[in-house]
């Protein structure tokens, strides 16, 4: 065989290679910027904090214990107004609680359409009707429907993996803060360890961080 083919060949041989690891080596570098990539935690809140004071409630959709906090809840929204902020953060307990990831799902679904704080209401107030449904999803579906929200984005966001990693980013800054249970109340960076019994002891509670929040403001 002529030799001045053979090195022609060898030549396309090493090219062909050089452009394989070049392309290879793209792409991994791509690949691992997208896997380095960490989601951020949820940030739904209500009020403006006007007084420096944040009450952050990790809490589980399908939890009766949240249930039953959440007219505390509802409650203190209305006494403090903007005075306070009061954020909700997922915390499912998907060991106990089936159908609990799915009902954060909804609520993340429903605040890429800013109704977060709807969608929240409605889980707690009807969460005997999808609790221990078979499919859950029909039902949160309904809700959707009745909040007005684009049906099409609502199951598309429901599915992904934005709502998903949100969701999980939530649980990962819950165990930071030290929730093992919900609901977990969280009052200016530190955990609330023995729950208020309603709305006097949270009001309490509140009111105490506030006037510790002033008096450590110089004049």
């Amino acid at each position: 065989m002529d030799k001045r083919f053979l090195t022609i060949i060898a030549v396309l041989v090493v090219g062909f290679a050089g452009i394989l690891f070049f392309s290879n080596k793209s792409d991994d570098t791509s690949s691992s910027s997208d896997k380095g990539q960490v989601a951020a935690a949820t940030n739904h809140v209500f009020g403006e904090g006007q007084k420096g004071v944040t009450l952050i409630e990790y809490g589980d959709f399908q939890c009766p214990a949240c249930a039953q906090y959440f007219p505390i809840i509802k409650a203190l929204k209305e006494q403090y107004k903007n005075d306070i902020k009061l954020q909700f953060r997922h915390f499912p307990l998907t060991s106990i609680h089936v159908n609990a990831f799915a009902a954060s799902r909804a609520a993340e679904a429903a605040s890429k359409q800013n109704k977060f704080w709807e969608m929240h209401d409605a889980l707690y107030e009807n969460q005997q009707e999808w609790a221990q449904a078979p499919n859950p999803k029909t039902i949160f579906e309904s809700y959707a429907k009745a909040l007005g929200l684009n049906m099409q984005q609502f199951q598309t966001d429901y599915s992904s993996d934005a709502v998903n990693d949100a969701i999980n980013a939530d649980l990962a800054e819950g165990e930071k803060a030290g929730a093992s249970s919900t609901p977990t109340f969280v009052l200016n960076g530190k955990k609330i360890e023995d729950n208020p019994r309603g709305l006097e002891e949270f009001a309490k509670l509140i009111d105490e961080a506030i006037a510790k929040k002033n008096s450590s403001v110089t004049p």
